[in-house]
């Protein structure tokens, strides 16, 4: 595919992101996307290799090893590169409900197993995705294509985030009438309020969610299903229900002074920020700001970076993100070789933006929070961590962190963010649907399949799985639109690569 000799004519090339101090002035999206013909010279790159491990979407040494959706990568790199923008659109759309989500948003494991990657750069798979979506809305193939047949059968959707969006897409394209409940005032879930505007604005994801109303979708907003609607109301009104609710319990920090003023969950942090700058531009003052404050940030991940990024957009006194684990290597290590993810430090916009404002990198390795100080009235004004070290316990042998004895440092702080990951469902959804748990508060189906105990009752994305990327999330609601299918009309024609 592409060019047969591309890959040694051509150096990888991207988009253009602003300059760090130019793009924290805004909340818009920073990166200037390359014209067509240099986007061709990028599908040239694709090296017509033997077995394309960037489509596999496998398993290796426990992360995910290409395309979880198994993008047909090489045929829409080729057609790139000889100018068929609408057929690889076809080739995109065949396997990917979202484009325009993850090419904004994945982390693209494509291009950690893309085989030019093994003894150079990778093929700028990511860019391409990128500009075939935004050709195909700006030539009209990204159209609404309503069902021509109805099925005359009923699913409601509890969820809108990538996985419910996914499976509401797929089986209103079947013919069954779909309705997604949304409990926030805003369709998109994690890619409307769990994502900053930076990383994808949101008129991208009201873009596809209008095409989706035109094909035929209900959405209803503001509506909190386990609350304000029971499941024994759906359950009567609809064939059959999708629990697509997300891994929404945000994982705390449980130390002395946790009661302090000034200590919030990122999700929250992030949630508030971006239903302000969408209802106000930030001028209602309803989100919590950092400006002029002390801020840690306890988490190394995506959302802890996003962290960083809103915090010097609102212009912190100063940021540090911690980080229990080691600083990873500048290159992949001998125990992980291609095609694996490549474990690499990486430093993300947030990072490049804390360090072109305050002239250092905001990430603290190894280490954890001890204690949140407070002063007479209650308010934080203090974060005690404490270095870690890996140790080997003697009778299991496994490894395990320790504190590191008076490495104790104390960190001026007003306000605090928990970005350290999330575990399971609420409590409350899962109790009114009388749905079973597992070991991790997820929602409980045999391995490889979506239905749970409660006859007709399906689940999907991060309240199935656990906490992960987009893109397994909208993988995970194409497979539940296939079963849901299935039980609907005792066959399928989804067709799940």
């Amino acid at each position: 595919m592409g060019k047969p000799t591309g890959f040694m004519e051509y150096n990888r090339e991207v988009s253009k992101a602003s300059k760090p101090k130019t793009r924290i002035k805004n909340f818009n999206e920073f990166h200037e996307p390359l014209s067509r013909e240099q986007q061709k010279i990028q599908g040239a790159r694709c090296m017509e290799c033997g077995v394309p491990f960037c489509q596999a979407g496998v398993m290796l040494g426990g992360m995910v090893a290409g395309c979880p959706l198994h993008n047909l990568i090489p045929e829409w790199n080729d057609l790139v590169y000889t100018g068929n923008w609408q057929q690889a659109f076809g080739r995109l759309k065949k396997t990917n409900n979202f484009p325009e989500f993850t090419a904004r948003v994945c982390p693209a494991p494509c291009e950690g197993s893309c085989t030019c990657g093994l003894n150079g750069d990778p093929v700028a798979i990511k860019e391409n995705e990128f500009a075939i979506i935004e050709h195909a809305y700006e030539h009209g193939y990204a159209k609404a294509n309503p069902p021509k047949v109805r099925t005359g059968k009923t699913v409601a959707v509890v969820g809108s985030g990538p996985a419910g969006l996914a499976a509401a897409d797929l089986l209103n394209q079947r013919g069954h009438q779909v309705t997604v409940y949304e409990r926030h005032d805003r369709i998109g879930g994690l890619l409307m309020y769990g994502i900053p505007n930076m990383k994808l604005e949101k008129q991208f994801v009201d873009r596809k969610v209008k095409i989706m109303e035109e094909e035929g979708i209900t959405f209803i907003t503001g509506v909190d299903v386990g609350k304000d609607t029971k499941a024994k109301q759906l359950l009567k009104e609809y064939d059959r229900v999708i629990l697509a609710c997300g891994a929404s319990n945000p994982r705390d920090i449980q130390v002395e002074g946790r009661d302090a003023k000034g200590i919030y969950f990122a999700v929250d942090f992030l949630r508030a920020n971006t239903k302000s700058l969408l209802d106000s531009n930030l001028e209602d003052g309803n989100y919590v700001s950092a400006k002029d404050k002390n801020v840690v940030i306890i988490g190394g991940g995506d959302t802890g970076n996003d962290c960083v990024g809103t915090s010097v957009r609102h212009g912190c006194k100063s940021v540090v993100q911690i980080e229990m684990m080691p600083k990873a290597p500048l290159s992949r290590s001998d125990d992980n070789p291609w095609p694996q993810w490549p474990k690499v430090l990486k430093t993300d916009y947030g990072q490049e933006e804390a360090i072109a404002v305050f002239g250092s990198d905001p990430r603290v390795y190894e280490t954890t929070v001890k204690e949140f100080i407070k002063d007479k009235e209650g308010n934080l004004k203090a974060v005690k961590t404490v270095q870690l070290k890996w140790e080997k316990e003697p009778e299991s042998g496994r490894m395990v962190m320790k504190e590191v004895a008076g490495s104790e440092k104390i960190l001026e702080a007003e306000l605090v963010l928990i970005a350290a990951g999330f575990l399971g469902t609420q409590k409350y959804v899962a109790d009114d649907f009388a749905v079973e748990l597992d070991q991790r508060s997820n929602v409980k189906t045999l391995p490889g399949q979506y239905v749970t105990n409660v006859e007709n009752v399906f689940v999907t994305g991060d309240m199935h799985r656990g906490q992960s990327l987009v893109v397994w999330a909208i993988r995970e609601g194409q497979e539940v639109a296939h079963d849901v299918d299935q039980s609907l009309m005792g066959y399928t024609n989804i067709y799940v690569q």
